[in-house]
């Protein structure tokens, strides 16, 4: 999609009601879902993140960036994920991390970014951290300068292909709920995106179609 179309949605985006657990569950495996079901979220007094869903033109066309982690010992290493992390005492909020967070990670300044939107908390049992997910904007082309303690590798992800159903699969994987299970999942750029941040993707997507929908 241009990038300038794409603006057009970006008002509309704003009033849309999340769809929450509805969306999370299409990419959540089945023994997660088993897991969480009577988990009292607060009484584990998780650890506070946050991550930024940017979007950004690239050759005129409506990108979404995602970040490889980096390998280490760690329930995330190597992972697909959004620029974000930890939130800290200094900050103002969690808007706040989540903008810090990206400029830290993949180099890009809290103003070149225009913060929309927040989505539903995602819950990540391994690691114990509570996630809250912005979508932001940047108006103009980026430069991405990854921090190479932290970043593998940048996807630049075109919105055309995150809406495509095509990306969507089923990955057999061994997780923190069992080895060898069936784990729904995305494929983009050779990669397999799931858990958590899939779960989150999914949210994401169906806010999107619905806008782009009630547009049309």
């Amino acid at each position: 999609m241009d990038f300038q179309d794409f603006l057009q949605y970006v008002p509309n985006l704003i009033p849309v009601e999340l769809p929450a657990g509805l969306s999370h569950v299409k990419m959540a495996p089945k023994e997660r879902i088993q897991a969480l079901k009577d988990l009292d979220i607060n009484s584990r007094n998780p650890r506070i993140a946050a991550v930024m869903m940017l979007f950004y033109p690239k050759n005129e066309k409506t990108h979404l960036i995602l970040i490889v982690r980096n390998a280490y010992n760690g329930v995330h290493s190597s992972q697909i994920a959004f620029p974000g992390g930890k939130y800290e005492i200094s900050d103002f909020d969690f808007k706040d991390t989540a903008l810090r967070e990206t400029n830290e990670e993949i180099g890009v300044i809290p103003e070149k970014i225009e913060v929309i939107k927040q989505f539903t908390p995602m819950y990540i049992p391994p690691s114990n951290f509570l996630v809250h997910p912005f979508l932001g904007i940047a108006k103009e082309e980026l430069s991405f300068y990854p921090d190479v303690r932290e970043v593998a590798d940048i996807i630049e992800l075109p919105l055309s292909v995150f809406l495509d159903d095509e990306i969507i699969i089923e990955s057999t994987l061994s997780t923190s709920y069992g080895n060898d299970i069936l784990v729904p999942a995305f494929s983009i750029q050779n990669h397999i995106v799931w858990g958590a941040t899939a779960m989150i993707l999914s949210e994401l997507r169906d806010v999107l179609k619905l806008t782009f929908e009630q547009k049309l």
